[in-house]
């Protein structure tokens, strides 16, 4: 099953009809740009990584940021020893741990972390564990920290079932995938994804204690990269 789903994931990469080079690059300028505005390029930085795949685009970025350690998080367990290899050898500690971003975030721990990234994954939790994601996220990031959300959003007016009909009508015009794995997507599309909504969403992020900004925008009106970063108390 898992290799499956990673063919299917590997052609979808390939042919960028999510944009992810685009959003690579959005990343990398966003990390960069914080980076400098804390005017410190030591190993200073601890990373978490939630959802972290196989590390396809960003390591490269990872490696050349300064990171004291390094923590990928992804509930496929499979995908760890890839991303790991990935990485390579950089020069901070890598952990690797299977588990649930929601998890990690209301887990309570003394040693905040200085940034979050998490790509494509957030948008499988429900809107109130997006909240509870967001409130829990906020507690465990240092106050001068920042959360770089990069995934999947529905409009501010827009119905799930009408973000869902616009989605699938592109994924059926996607190239290279077999009629099963089309099939596959779309039904995964419409049991597992729950995009967040423009406007609620920075509404929430901003009860939890966040300042959200959009970084990036896909030319799909879906995929988008956001910033957060902590409200000081």
């Amino acid at each position: 099953m898992f290799e499956q789903q990673w063919q299917t994931f590997r052609k979808v990469l390939n042919h960028d009809v999510m944009e992810h080079r685009a959003v690579a690059d959005a990343t990398a300028v966003a990390l960069r740009d914080w980076c400098d505005q804390r005017g410190d390029w030591r190993t200073s930085v601890a990373l978490v990584d939630l959802g972290c795949g196989d590390l396809a685009h960003l390591a490269p970025l990872f490696r050349s940021l300064p990171l004291r350690s390094y923590t990928g998080i992804d509930l496929a367990a499979s995908v760890l020893p890839l991303a790991e290899r990935q990485m390579g050898a950089a020069r901070f500690p890598c952990h690797w741990r299977c588990g649930d971003l929601l998890d990690w975030a209301v887990a309570q721990s003394e040693q905040p972390v200085d940034l979050i990234h998490s790509a494509f994954a957030i948008h499988h939790l429900s809107d109130s564990d997006k909240g509870r994601f967001l409130e829990g996220a906020r507690r465990r990031v240092a106050d001068d920290g920042l959360l770089v959300w990069t995934d999947v959003f529905q409009e501010e007016d827009e119905s799930r079932d009408d973000y869902l009909k616009r989605y699938v009508a592109r994924v059926q015009q996607w190239p290279g995938l077999s009629g099963e794995q089309r099939d596959a997507v779309i039904d995964h599309l419409k049991r597992c994804d729950w995009p967040a909504r423009r406007g609620w969403i920075e509404s929430v992020a901003a009860d939890c204690g966040w300042t959200m900004t959009w970084a990036w925008r896909g030319q799909h009106r879906a995929e988008a990269l956001a910033l957060l970063r902590p409200v000081r108390p």
